[in-house]
């Protein structure tokens, strides 16, 4: 199911970021949404910026995650992998892979709720 599919590229997203993919205590908008952030690093060809990697085996494994989980999250589901392919995709080299397009068409909203003034319809 693409759904399972999209499911799990957000979680190992979550994981190899060590953070939630909606971030609002950041100070850039470009920064609140992870996968567009580690997106346009990819897409620039720019260290991840990760803790914990300890060398380069480390940082193509974490490449590799990152760029599988972005295949799992397109925006269109019929665009998304199986968890067949998935499984492929993990066990190959990283120089085999492609580069998914983008897979959102923006960040989340940036509007925090005031609870105070929140308004609860019935």
């Amino acid at each position: 199911m693409s759904i399972d599919v999209y499911s799990y590229g957000m979680m190992v997203l979550e994981m190899v970021g060590g953070r939630k993919n909606i971030d609002a205590s950041v100070d850039h908008t470009s920064e609140i949404y992870f996968p567009h952030w580690i997106y346009r690093r990819l897409e620039l060809d720019e260290g991840l910026g990760l803790h914990g990697l300890i060398n380069k085996e480390d940082e193509e494994t974490t490449r590799k995650m990152i760029i599988v989980s972005l295949w799992c999250i397109q925006t269109n589901p019929s665009n998304r992998p199986s968890m067949g392919e998935v499984v492929d995709m993990l066990v190959g080299k990283l120089d085999s892979l492609q580069t998914p397009p983008k897979p959102f068409l923006s960040s989340p909203p940036r509007t925090p709720v005031d609870s105070s003034t929140a308004i609860v319809s019935l």
